[in-house]
């Protein structure tokens, strides 16, 4: 189920991100040991997230993804193994939250996508998900939030 899609501006923030290239059906294998990760470097450094995980696609074919995991932070990051201080970017986007199980994100970017286009709007390249809440708030996947942000051109 998706929220009420809607423009605004998204601010730039900075960020500690881990990126990965992989074929599409490693996502699933890749994405949690590299949360793990980035999240075990920065309890190392002292720093707390100050905001949701997220993925920022860069780049996307039918073959692979090119994207980043990460965490908004408010105190810079020191790059440490695959964690590299990074930034999500300032820019007009289309928004809206998913409610529902990750399994049917891609159900609900096609909706958010055909209702960007119903408005008139063009896309940028990059996209990125904010995991608002998640399976560590609850084994319902009714109360997982997820947050679409899609970068628009012009």
């Amino acid at each position: 189920m998706l929220d009420q899609p809607h423009i605004t501006h998204s601010a730039a923030q900075a960020t500690a991100v881990i990126r990965l290239t992989i074929p599409r059906d490693q996502i699933r294998l890749t994405m949690q040991p590299a949360i793990s990760e980035l999240m075990s470097t920065l309890a190392a450094q002292g720093i707390a997230p100050a905001g949701p995980r997220f993925s920022h696609h860069l780049r996307m074919d039918p073959d692979g993804f090119d994207f980043e995991v990460g965490v908004p932070v408010a105190t810079p990051v020191s790059a440490a193994g695959r964690v590299q201080p990074g930034q999500l970017p300032a820019t007009r986007v289309a928004r809206t939250v998913y409610s529902g199980p990750y399994e049917k994100l891609g159900e609900a970017w096609g909706e958010f996508i055909a209702w960007i286009k119903s408005e008139g709007y063009v896309m940028g390249e990059d996209l990125w998900e904010s995991y608002v809440s998640g399976p560590e708030d609850g084994a319902d996947p009714m109360g997982w939030r997820t947050e679409l942000n899609r970068p628009l051109r012009g």
